[in-house]
């Protein structure tokens, strides 16, 4: 009977990755489907397959950089069921965004035992240095060709001027001073009823999360954290720079193309759960500024990277499954709990 839940678990998952590959390819318009089948016709194989392996690289860097960050807590998961997580997590945000965080969590949860809300905790901390990095390459990228990329730059961000920076301003500081209320009110609240059941948990929830985020300040092994930061970004930059000799229509590009690509074609990846349409899109509209009107390439590097997730996401989950299949499980945690 044991097998039996286990094979169905398996089925289970294949089903959903099959169903996620039909949804992703049913939201594409003809002309879309059209553009990413002749940019696989037209593409070099040999040069997509150091894309994939840096893919792959990157995913177990990522993994390798949460475990450092889970360290400081008291726990040390094995690096393989960390970037099964990872894995899993990644095929869940191509379907809903941010869900996979909440998964890669709940995962080593029930096969590590280590606490949820510690866990958000250092992803919290993982997104803002991922962030850090981003606007980092965004600066370079603009430094590096001011005078080409400028002209886009201000189309792009038009809001950002004299006529209406005062509209833009007077939101974030009422945003600004809601967040602050909140915090204040939050604090009086778990303090002045925290012999409250309900209190008590959710104040319990906050501080394992406070926790989690403060790992990187107690966090001993700092060079590794980093170096696995400047590989990740490494490899994602490297991807779009061996990925433009792929196609003829960008093999005469650099790596400060590429730069430009990965800096404004990421805004796509938020724009749309896996980047449908608007990575492809998003790239297209960055070549431009090179004189180069192809839409295949944000295609490729697009179907490229979703395949891998999905395929190696859910290969991963099924391994995770199976490998602790013997192990002692336990019932994934509430996200709000005592600690």
């Amino acid at each position: 009977m044991k097998k039996f839940w286990l094979i169905l678990k398996y089925v289970f998952f294949l089903a959903i990755g099959i169903s996620l590959v039909w949804w992703q390819f049913h939201k594409l318009t003809a002309a879309q489907r059209f553009s990413f089948f002749e940019s696989l016709k037209q593409a070099n194989y040999w040069l997509i397959v150091p894309v994939i392996v840096m893919s792959i690289l990157s995913h177990i860097s990522r993994a390798m950089r949460w475990k450092i960050l889970i360290e400081p807590l008291g726990y040390k998961p094995s690096t393989s069921n960390t970037f099964y997580a990872v894995m899993s997590g990644y095929v869940a945000n191509t379907f809903l965004p941010r869900a996979g965080e909440v998964l890669r969590c709940s995962l080593l949860n029930r096969y590590e035992h280590i606490p949820m809300n510690k866990l958000l905790g250092t992803i919290l901390i993982e997104r803002g240095f991922d962030l850090i990095c981003y606007v980092m390459v965004v600066i370079i990228t603009i430094i590096l060709q001011i005078s080409l990329v400028s002209e886009f730059v201000k189309e792009e961000l038009s809001v950002i001027n004299k006529g209406n920076a005062l509209q833009l301003i007077i939101p974030v500081a009422i945003i600004a001073l809601l967040v602050m209320g909140v915090i204040s009110l939050t604090r009086s609240i778990l303090k002045k009823f925290a012999h409250i059941t309900i209190i008590k948990s959710i104040g319990g929830f906050i501080t394992g999360l406070w926790h989690g985020f403060r790992t990187i300040i107690v966090l001993k092994n700092r060079r590794g954290f980093i170096a696995h930061t400047t590989f990740i970004w490494l490899m994602y930059l490297l991807q779009i720079y061996i990925g433009f000799s792929a196609l003829s229509a960008t093999s005469h590009l650099g790596i400060i193309e590429a730069a430009s690509v990965l800096s404004f074609a990421t805004l796509g990846m938020i724009v749309s759960p896996g980047g449908i349409g608007a990575f492809p899109l998003a790239v297209q509209q960055v070549l431009l500024i090179y004189n180069v009107d192809n839409i295949s390439f944000g295609w490729l590097i697009w179907g490229m990277s979703t395949a891998i997730i999905i395929i190696a996401g859910i290969i991963s989950f099924m391994i995770l499954v199976y490998k602790n299949r013997n192990q002692n499980e336990v019932e994934p945690t509430p996200v709000i709990q005592d600690i």
